[in-house]
C-alpha cells in the first residue's frame, strides 16, 4: 500500500471517496424514481413482497464496522458487477415485453444500467489506488431466467429494490473510507469502532 501512503494519494483516495458519494446518491435517486415507474408500470403492488432474489447481492452485512476498507471495495464491485448483468437482462426483457410502447421506463432502465456500469468502474480506480487493482471479472453466465412473466416482473422489482439498498450501503462504505488515517492506521484500512 505504498501508493496509498503519500499525501496526493490521501488526497486522490478521498476525491474518489467524495465523487462516489455522490454518484451512489444520484444513482439511489434515480433508482427509487424508476422503483416506482416499474411498479406503476408493470402493475405491481409497492408493497409486495419479494423473496431472496438468486444472483442479486444483499446489502445486509454482519459485523459491517470490522471489515476493512479493501473488502468493502470488493464486496461493493462484486455487486454493481452483478447488478451490470441483472439489469442488462431486465432491459432485454423490458424490450421483449413492451417493444418501444414505455420507452420512458426504458430510458429510465438504460440510465440506471450506465450509472451501474460507471460505478463499478469507479470502485476498480479506488483499488487500483489502494494498490490493489480490481479483481477479474469472472463471468458466470447470464443470471438464471425467472419461469414466467410475473416471476420476471418480481425478480426486476427485487433487482430494484436492492440496488437501492446497496447505493445507500455503498455511500456509508466510501464515507468511512474518505475518513482521514491515523498515523498507525494498517494498511488494509481496517477501521476502529
Amino acid at each position: 500500500m505504498a501508493g496509498a501512503d503519500s499525501p496526493s494519494a490521501a488526497l486522490r483516495r478521498h476525491d474518489l471517496c467524495a465523487r462516489g458519494i455522490r454518484l451512489a446518491g444520484k444513482m439511489r435517486s434515480d433508482v427509487v424514481d424508476l422503483l416506482d415507474a416499474y411498479v406503476e408500470r408493470q402493475g405491481l403492488d409497492a408493497s409486495a413482497s419479494v423473496a431472496a432474489v438468486e444472483g442479486v447481492p444483499l446489502a445486509a452485512v454482519e459485523r459491517w464496522d470490522e471489515q476493512t476498507g479493501t473488502q468493502r471495495l470488493l464486496e461493493n464491485l462484486a455487486a454493481y458487477r452483478a447488478f451490470r448483468s441483472l439489469l442488462a437482462q431486465m432491459l432485454e426483457e423490458q424490450r421483449e415485453q413492451l417493444g418501444e410502447a414505455d420507452a420512458a421506463l426504458d430510458r429510465a432502465l438504460a440510465a440506471v444500467l450506465l450509472q451501474v456500469s460507471a460505478f463499478a468502474y469507479h470502485l476498480e480506480e479506488l483499488l487500483r489506488l489502494e494498490s490493489r487493482g480490481p479483481p477479474s471479472e469472472e463471468e458466470d453466465g447470464p443470471p438464471p431466467q425467472p419461469q414466467g412473466l410475473f416471476e420476471q416482473k418480481l425478480r426486476g422489482l427485487g433487482v430494484l429494490r436492492e440496488l437501492a439498498q446497496w447505493a445507500v450501503r455503498s455511500a456509508r462504505d466510501l464515507r468511512q473510507l474518505a475518513k482521514p488515517q491515523g498515523a498507525g492506521s494498517s494498511p488494509s484500512l481496517a477501521e476502529s469502532p
